[in-house]
């Protein structure tokens, strides 16, 4: 007997004890289901993210001054280094010819208190100086009004943009700020713009935010020296580390840095977000092994015990097969390959059901992209393979073992 016919006398034995092999395979592919489905959820939520890596900041990279330490060192005073200028930041966005979008910032404070008429906030409001790229480069939606123009930011225009939670403080139910006034230190600000909420989840208070022109912050500064920051985003994030190096030249070319002398700022990837989103899926991978590894555990066992029941029924039967010239090796093989037989079909029924459903979890999360995980597919089936093989194999050892003499008188 070849290995086809082994596996068409294993559907031929699921076939006349259909209700018992359903179950048994119907607790596989719950085990399949939990392990396929969890892992095509977590590709759909990784497919979503990916899909807007660079307005989330993932394909960026930031250049800002060092940080000086007044420390020494074997009796030798560490080299100062002078802040980046707001000169300095506007040649290296006028020179950088990669393709790629240069946000400017710099945060004039943190402790600032906005007026609109009577109402006023708390001294808590963050106000921040930024140039026409840095709403997009920063992932930030605009519900009401209009970015800065670059007319406006060249020109340092009186214009200003609210974060959500600031509008809400001065405006209460007033639904339309755009087009009214706030004040700052005294200076009148046209607002042009409200952004969407974000939560307390973002990186920056964003709900809490006065948001000006650059050269307006630097004005309003009075003296004191801001800490300009440049954040560059590409597209291609393959490209990252060679715009990298190509910002990192020009830097050094505007901040006259000799040969072999260290950068005089900072310079480095954003990859936080991609580490910690890593590290949020590669734990819910792990629990969604656990959850489908517990559940094809039962299932082994279940179809175990339901291997051992088919051998006592068909112990005449092996007795028969055996009298007719059956080796060991042909009888163990028959009720491994029916065992895996067993597994395959709650396999392929547990992967498509993983599939429909991890993608139902996805499409509840919002993420309307529909995953195939062809890569857990083949894990799902390979699983289901050694679990039929491992649950098959002492039954099937048992059944080889039997005398036929012994199998021929069994009632």
């Amino acid at each position: 007997m070849d290995i086809a016919e082994n596996v068409r006398e294993g559907l031929r034995s699921v076939k006349a004890n259909l209700l018992r092999s359903v179950l048994t395979a119907l607790i596989v592919a719950i085990g399949i289901t939990s392990l396929v489905g969890i892992l095509t959820a977590i590709d759909g939520i990784e497919y979503s993210v990916a899909e807007s890596l660079s307005s989330l900041g993932v394909n960026t990279f930031d250049i800002y001054s060092k940080s000086n330490r007044n420390q020494s060192q074997d009796g030798v005073k560490e080299k100062y280094y002078s802040d980046l200028t707001l000169a300095e930041s506007q040649r290296f966005i006028d020179e950088f010819d990669y393709p790629a979008i240069v946000s400017l910032s710099a945060r004039l404070t943190i402790l600032a208190e906005i007026k609109y008429k009577s109402e006023k906030t708390s001294p808590n409001v963050d106000v921040r100086g930024v140039n026409e790229e840095y709403i997009a480069i920063k992932g930030l939606n605009i519900e009401q009004g209009r970015n800065f123009s670059k007319f406006e930011i060249q020109n340092g225009g009186k214009v200003a943009i609210l974060g959500y939670k600031l509008y809400k403080t001065l405006y209460g139910d007033n639904p339309v700020p755009i087009g009214t006034d706030v004040s700052f230190r005294g200076t009148q600000f046209r607002v042009i713009g409200l952004l969407k909420e974000k939560g307390d989840l973002s990186e920056n208070n964003y709900d809490n935010m006065l948001i000006i022109p650059i050269k307006v912050a630097n004005q309003l500064a009075a003296g004191q020296q801001l800490r300009y920051r440049l954040n560059v985003g590409i597209q291609d994030m393959e490209q990252l580390d060679f715009a990298l190096g190509e910002a990192t030249g020009l830097m050094r070319k505007i901040r006259q840095d000799d040969t072999g002398q260290e950068n005089s700022f900072e310079i480095e990837k954003s990859e936080s977000l991609a580490q910690e989103l890593e590290s949020i899926t590669n734990g819910l991978r792990f629990g969604g092994f656990g959850v489908g590894f517990i559940t094809l555990l039962g299932a082994s066992i279940a179809l175990m015990n339901i291997m051992l029941v088919s051998v006592t029924e068909r112990t005449r039967e092996i007795g028969v097969r055996k009298a007719l010239g059956a080796t060991t090796l042909r009888i163990r093989q028959q009720f491994v390959i029916e065992a895996i037989v067993v597994c395959v079909l709650g396999g392929i029924a547990g992967v498509l059901l993983g599939i429909l459903i991890g993608n139902l979890i996805s499409r509840a999360m919002g993420i309307m992209a529909f995953v195939i995980p062809w890569l857990w597919m083949s894990v799902g089936m390979f699983i289901c393979i050694i679990v039929g093989l491992l649950s098959g194999y002492y039954p099937a050892h048992k059944a080889s073992k039997l005398d036929p003499i012994e199998s021929l008188r069994f009632e």
